[in-house]
């Protein structure tokens, strides 16, 4: 099976404010906050010596490290964040990882208190 296609996930947790300033006038427009989850997902074929398409360590670490950045923060100070959609934090995430995972080949970002979720899936 020299050729398969292997997929390895890592999650981070967060906590953050933020609020919509273009969205409908309401509860989006409002300043609030959420816990979310995002996961990152690596593609590729089992690489080196080790045997493993990436190292589930370092992606932990990265993710980890952005997370941290947005932890207990107002999402919409961050730039490209300015209206913090679900879709705008997974591009987010992907900008900031892709450089050092090549094989990046999806991001999740959810709000599971509230059962939402969206993924960006990377070519």
């Amino acid at each position: 099976m020299s050729s398969a296609i292997f997929e390895i996930t890592k999650a981070a947790t967060f906590d953050a404010a933020h609020h919509l300033p273009d969205g409908p006038v309401g509860p989006y427009t409002r300043l609030h906050g959420h816990s979310f989850r995002v996961e990152a997902t690596v593609r590729g074929e089992a690489q080196g010596p080790v045997g493993w398409v990436a190292d589930l360590g370092d992606l932990d670490r990265a993710l980890k490290t952005i997370a941290g950045e947005l932890d207990h923060g107002l999402l919409n100070e961050k730039p490209g964040l300015e209206s913090p959609t679900l879709e705008r934090l997974c591009v987010y995430f992907a900008e900031k990882l892709k450089a050092e995972f090549p094989g990046l080949a999806r991001i999740v970002v959810s709000r599971p208190t509230v059962g939402e979720s969206c993924a960006l899936v990377i070519d």
